[in-house]
C-alpha cells in the first residue's frame, strides 16, 4: 500500500510533519499536542538512530488516514509520553480534557499490564505474553473502540520500522502482531490494516516460506497479470453490453497476498501449484441492486462454483462487512469475484474507522467485545478463547423468528444456544435444525434455522467442551463443570474420611465447619499430603475428645499404598482387586474416583452420573491416583520444515523428552511445502503437558493425543 510505503521511508521530523499536514488540518489542540510530544521526547532516539518523535507523528498520520477525530489524533501524538518520559497523566487531563486523558491512560495501561511479571501457568513465555496482550487490549478498550484503532496504528508503524531491531525481537513482535493486532483489525473490519499487519508479520516470522511464495509469484507475475487483464476486459465488456455505463462501476484486480496464499496452503495441505484461485476481481457499483445485477450477469455468462457463493450484503458479517463473494471458471482459470457498492468498499477498507472518517453519525458495532466472556480462566484458556473469537470465518444461522446469529465455521447447535442466551445454552435439552430433530453437537451450516428446546435444570456437559467453538459456550460450560467438580470433590473427601475412620458423615461435616475447611476439603481427593494432615488432625481431635479412639489402635488408620496396574490406592482397608465399570471411560490422567465395594474398588470418571448417584448417597470411597510410571502411547502429528535432517532432529527431540518411538509415518513427496510427520510414541512421564509445551516452542504440532483408554489392556 503506497501510504504505508511512504511512512516507512520517513527518517526526519520535517518529512513526518509534511506528511501529517497533508492528512490533517491543525487545530489549536493538535498543534499543542504536537509541541508537547516534541518537547517530552526531545533527545530520545529510536533503535534506528532517528529522532523518537517521528514515531508518534507517524502514528498520528495513520490515525488521521483512517479518519480519527481530534481526540484520537491528540492521543496518538501523546500515546508514549506518560510511559516513556517525565510527563504525568495529570498533565494530559489538565491540558487536553478527560476524553484525550482517558484514551492516553488506556493506551498506557496496555503497556503496563503487558509488561507485568505475573506468576506463570505455563513455561511457554511466548504464549503468556500473547495472552496478556489480548487480555489487556480487550479490557482496556471495551469502553471506547478508539483505543483499539490508535493501538493498532501504533503497531502498524512499529512493523514498518522493524528492520532496525535484532532478529529475535523482530520475531517476537511479529508473532504478537499476527496473533493479537491483525485479528483485532479483522474484527474491527479494517481490512487494509489487517492485510498490511499480516504480510509484514509473515515476512519476519517465516522468511523462507515468504521468499518461496514471493519467488513463485515473481516468476508467474507476467502470466498472472495477463490473465487478470484479459478477465477484467471480458467482465467490463459484459457489464457494458448489459446496460451498465462506464461511470456506473469500477473494477479492481489483484493477485492474492502472500500471507493469504500461505494460509490456504496450510488449511488445505496443498502446495502453491495446487492453489487455483490466485486471481481476484472486485467490482464496485453505485447501489445494492446493481450488485445483484452484476452477479446475475457474471453467473449467466461464466461458470460459477455454487458452493463458493456468499452473500454478505443480505447477511452482513458481525463487523459490518458487506460484499457478495463468488468464484467462477473462465478459460480453465479460477477467479474470485467480489461485488460491492462504493459505500460498502469504504466500510470494508476502513471498518469501524469509516464511521469517523465519513462522519456518518452511526455508532460502530463493537458488541463482539462485550460478548467475549473469559471469567477466571487460566492464561492458556483465555488465549485459546480470545484467538477463536477474534480470528474466525463466520457462518450465519437463524432462529425460528428470523433473527440472525454469526458463529464461527464449525460451530455446533450448542454454540447457537449460548449465542441466543447463556440460560438457553445451560438448559438446552434437544434441538431441531430446519424442522428436523438434531443432536446438540451437530455442526451447523450457513442458512440453517435452529430451534432449541430447554429443560428446567442446568445440564452439565463437561465432556462436550472440546466440541463447541465459541468462547461464550466454552466459558459457561467450564464454569458449570468447575463448580460441579468442586461440589463432587467435597462429597468424595467426606466419603474417603468416613471410610478411613468408619464413622458417620456428620462427624466430619462438623469438623469441616468448625475449622472453616469448606473451600479446602476438596484437596483431600487429589493431594495425599493434605489427606494425611487432615487425617492426623481428626485423629488428634477425637482421640482427646471421643472415647472411640481409646479402643482403636492408631495403626488401623495408617494409609498404605496398593498398586494395581496403572492405579494406586492409599487406604487402611483390605482391597484385592480394582475394576473399571462399564458406564464411563476415563483415560489415563483424567479425574477419577474409587468406590469401595467389599474388597474390590470400582473406578469411575469423576463426572460419571452413575458414580455421582453413589457419591451423593455417601458410599465408602478410597483415595485413588494414576501411577506415575505407567507407559502411555501418544499419536503426534507435526508440520515439518522442508529441510534436510528435520526428521532426525524431531526424533532426537522426542528421545530427549523421554519418548520411545514405536512408529513413524512421513510423506514429503505429496506435500513438499509443509510435510506432515505422524509418530506413535510411548512414555512413562506423567506431566505430558510440559513436554507438549516444550515441543510446541520448536515444532508446529497439529495433533497430540493419548491412544490408551483405561479399559484397554
Amino acid at each position: 500500500m503506497k501510504f504505508f510505503d511512504t511512512l516507512s521511508k520517513i527518517d526526519n521530523i520535517n518529512d513526518a510533519l509534511v506528511q501529517f499536514e497533508s492528512l490533517q488540518a491543525f487545530t489549536p489542540k493538535i498543534t499543542q499536542a504536537l509541541e508537547d510530544t516534541k518537547k517530552f521526547h526531545e533527545g530520545q532516539l529510536r533503535k534506528s538512530g532517528i529522532p523518537y518523535v517521528i514515531h508518534p507523528i507517524c502514528v498520528a498520520c495513520i490515525v488521521a488516514y483512517y479518519g480519527g477525530d481530534e481526540a484520537m489524533i491528540c492521543a496518538a501524538l501523546l500515546h508514549d509520553v506518560v510511559e516513556d518520559t517525565l510527563c504525568e497523566s495529570n498533565y494530559i487531563y489538565q491540558n487536553y480534557g478527560s476524553v484525550v486523558g482517558d484514551l492516553v491512560e488506556a493506551l498506557t495501561k496496555i503497556i503496563e499490564i503487558r509488561n507485568e511479571e505475573l506468576p506463570s501457568a505455563t513455561n511457554n513465555e511466548k504464549l503468556i505474553m500473547q495472552a496478556l496482550s489480548f487480555r489487556k487490549i480487550l479490557l482496556a478498550s471495551i469502553k471506547d473502540a478508539r483505543v483499539l484503532v490508535i493501538k493498532i496504528s501504533d503497531r502498524m508503524h512499529n512493523m514498518l520500522t522493524l528492520d532496525a531491531l535484532h532478529t529475535k525481537k523482530q520475531m517476537r513482535i511479529s508473532e504478537e502482531t499476527l496473533v493479537v493486532y491483525a485479528p483485532i483489525a479483522h474484527r474491527l473490519g479494517i481490512s487494509s490494516l489487517k492485510n498490511e499487519l499480516e504480510d509484514k508479520s509473515f515476512y519476519y516470522i517465516f522468511p523462507d516460506k515468504y521468499n518461496k511464495i514471493q519467488s513463485y509469484m515473481s516468476e508467474k507475475r507476467q502470466s498472472l497479470n495477463l490473465r487478470l487483464n484479459d478477465f477484467t476486459e471480458k467482465v467490463t465488456t459484459l457489464l457494458l453490453n448489459n446496460g451498465f455505463l462506464r461511470d456506473d462501476f469500477t473494477i479492481e484486480s489483484r493477485v492474492k497476498r502472500n500471507y493469504s496464499i500461505y494460509l490456504k496452503m496450510q488449511r488445505k495441505g496443498i502446495s502453491i501449484d495446487e492453489i487455483l484461485d490466485l486471481l481476484a476481481l472486485r467490482i464496485i457499483v453505485k447501489n445494492p441492486l446493481d450488485c445483484y445485477r452484476v452477479l446475475g450477469i457474471i453467473h449467466i455468462n461464466l461458470k460459477p462454483i455454487p458452493s463458493r457463493l456468499k452473500d454478505y450484503i443480505a447477511l452482513p458479517k458481525e463487523n459490518g462487512y458487506q460484499t457478495i463473494h463468488t468464484t467462477v471458471f473462465d478459460s480453465s482459470v479460477v477467479y474470485e469475484v467480489q461485488i460491492r457498492t462504493f459505500d460498502m468498499h469504504k466500510n470494508a477498507e476502513l471498518g469501524v474507522a469509516a464511521h469517523w472518517k465519513y462522519k456518518s453519525g452511526i455508532v460502530p458495532n463493537t458488541a463482539w467485545l462485550q460478548n467475549m466472556q473469559y471469567d477466571n480462566n487460566t492464561i492458556e484458556e483465555f488465549y485459546e478463547l480470545a484467538t477463536n473469537d477474534l480470528y474466525r470465518e463466520d457462518i450465519v444461522v437463524f432462529s425460528p423468528a428470523g433473527e440472525t446469529f454469526n458463529l464461527p465455521v464449525g460451530s455446533v447447535v450448542l454454540d447457537f444456544a449460548y449465542a441466543v442466551h447463556s440460560k438457553i445454552g445451560d438448559t438446552a435439552k434437544e434441538a431441531f435444525i430446519n424442522h428436523q430433530k438434531a443432536s446438540l453437537l451437530q455442526k451447523l451450516k450457513s442458512g440453517d434455522i435452529v430451534r432449541i428446546v430447554t429443560g428446567s435444570d442446568i445440564k452439565t456437559r463437561c465432556t462436550w467442551i472440546d466440541f463447541v467453538k465459541t468462547s461464550k459456550a466454552r466459558s459457561h460450560m467450564r464454569t458449570i463443570c468447575h463448580n460441579k467438580s468442586k461440589e463432587i470433590d467435597k462429597k468424595v473427601a467426606i466419603n474417603i474420611l468416613t471410610t478411613i475412620f468408619d464413622k458417620d458423615h456428620s462427624m466430619f461435616e462438623e469438623f469441616i465447619h468448625k475449622y472453616s475447611l469448606e473451600d479446602q476439603i476438596g484437596r483431600v481427593t487429589t493431594d495425599l499430603g493434605f489427606l494425611t494432615d487432615i487425617k492426623n488432625q481428626i485423629k488428634t481431635e477425637y482421640h482427646i475428645n471421643d472415647s472411640f479412639f481409646a479402643m482403636m489402635r492408631f495403626k488401623t488408620i495408617k494409609l498404605k499404598p496398593l498398586e494395581f496396574d496403572n492405579i494406586v490406592l492409599w487406604t487402611n482397608r483390605n482391597i484385592h482387586d480394582v475394576i473399571f465399570d462399564y458406564c464411563c471411560h476415563p483415560r489415563y490422567g483424567d479425574s477419577i474416583v474409587a468406590i469401595k465395594n467389599g474388597q474390590k474398588v470400582i473406578v469411575h470418571h469423576k463426572l460419571c452420573d452413575k458414580a455421582n448417584e453413589q457419591i451423593n448417597r455417601g458410599i465408602n470411597q478410597i483415595f485413588v491416583q494414576w501411577t506415575k510410571n505407567a507407559k502411555m502411547n501418544y499419536k503426534i502429528i507435526i508440520s515439518l520444515e522442508d529441510r534436510r535432517g528435520v526428521i532426525a532432529d524431531f526424533l532426537t527431540t522426542l528421545a530427549k523428552f523421554g519418548f520411545n518411538v514405536l512408529k513413524v509415518s512421513y510423506d514429503g513427496y505429496q506435500n513438499t511445502f509443509s510435510p506432515l510427520c505422524e509418530v506413535i510414541a510411548e512414555t512413562d512421564v506423567n506431566d505430558i503437558k510440559k513436554l507438549k509445551e516444550a515441543m510446541q516452542r520448536k515444532y508446529k504440532i497439529i495433533k497430540f493425543s493419548n491412544l490408551k483408554d483405561a479399559y484397554q489392556e
